[in-house]
């Protein structure tokens, strides 16, 4: 009977805190299913919104049907792997931003320091679909570096811990020293296509250490969000300038071009 009551007692005061203090989703305000471990809801993860189907198998962009000759297969031709070198070979992204939950989400990550969001954009990562080659041979991951003063007014790099939270989804290894940004660079939120491509123009290094890891590799580029891939093709040069053979991108968010 004790027992019971115990019981009753701790089901009723846990309702209570529930109903005083309710835990709320920090992309959109709404109450958090209870015993969930992110601080994000439910309905914000469904409502981010994913890139639709077909997708461009290189780049994952969503392919649009030009006009071809009438009774002419004619190729599908994907603009978005423009923005890619050739030493790219595929990118993934999960969601659009900044529009709808997913920029709510990857805004609640980046500015407002809830950090604990990058396991479930991890997750949803994780699940991208990859040409087998890209599977089969991605040996690391590497985060994008941030600058030294962004990094310490922030406390944590974004990219740093979704590929911490990759790493053991996917079983590859994260190479956090790879990189180095040698320069900071302002942000690019609100630059031209062009204006990014200089911003970023020899920011970042392999690292020496790193060198003799990355020679013959096939490495995958982890960031928070694509926009032009200036910052990411900035990365894979460098990396391929330190011995990598190959790269490919993986971001929770990819802005529209």
């Amino acid at each position: 009977m004790d027992a019971r009551a115990g019981s009753l007692g701790t089901a009723c005061l846990d309702a209570l805190v529930a109903f005083v203090l309710p835990i709320h989703c920090v992309a959109c305000g709404g109450a958090v299913e209870r015993g969930s471990s992110s601080p994000a809801c439910g309905a914000c993860w469904t409502r981010a919104a994913r890139l639709r189907f077909p997708q461009c198998d290189r780049c994952g962009h969503p392919l649009v049907v030009r006009d071809v000759p009438s009774g002419s297969p004619g190729p599908r031709r994907c603009r978005w792997c423009d923005l890619l070198p050739p030493h790219v070979r595929a990118v993934r992204s999960v969601c659009w931003v900044p529009e709808g939950a997913g920029g709510a989400l990857v805004h609640a990550l980046k500015y407002d320091g809830w950090t604990a969001l990058a396991d479930g954009m991890a997750r949803r990562m994780a699940a991208l679909a990859w040409p087998l080659d890209v599977v089969e041979e991605r040996a690391a991951l590497v985060p994008v570096p941030l600058a030294v003063d962004r990094a310490r007014e922030r406390g944590f790099n974004q990219s740093a811990l979704l590929a911490a939270s990759l790493a053991p989804l996917w079983g590859c290894p994260v190479w956090d020293d790879a990189l180095v940004r040698v320069r900071a660079t302002p942000s690019q939120t609100r630059l031209t296509p062009a204006d990014r491509l200089r911003n970023v123009a020899g920011a970042f290094r392999a690292a020496h250490v790193a060198r003799p890891r990355l020679r013959g590799a096939h490495v995958v580029l982890v960031d928070d969000v694509v926009t032009t891939a200036a910052t990411l093709n900035a990365c894979a040069a460098a990396l391929v300038e330190g011995g990598a053979r190959i790269v490919s991108y993986v971001t929770f968010g990819r802005a529209r071009s």
